[in-house]
């Protein structure tokens, strides 16, 4: 499998290596996966799930909010 990353998320993961606390980018991808799975297991077991629309909408409110503060500023 083959990922372009985004120059913010590159940088991100080379300050994770540079920490010396992981040993390969797939380390740092891999840590980073299981906990938020783990988190999300957890959130289910506590009964904070949330229905498919709702979803959607958060994870568009987000991209929106991500993209605005990436936009240049008039």
């Amino acid at each position: 499998m083959q990922f372009n990353m985004p120059p913010d998320l590159e940088t991100l993961i080379n300050k994770r290596l540079l920490s010396g606390a992981y040993e390969s980018v797939e380390d740092v991808l891999r840590r980073a996966l299981s906990s938020h799975i783990e988190e999300g297991y957890r959130q289910a077991e506590r009964g904070e799930l949330i229905d498919g629309a709702r979803a959607r909408r958060e994870i568009q409110a987000m991209k929106d909010d991500w993209h605005d503060g990436r936009s240049p500023k008039r």
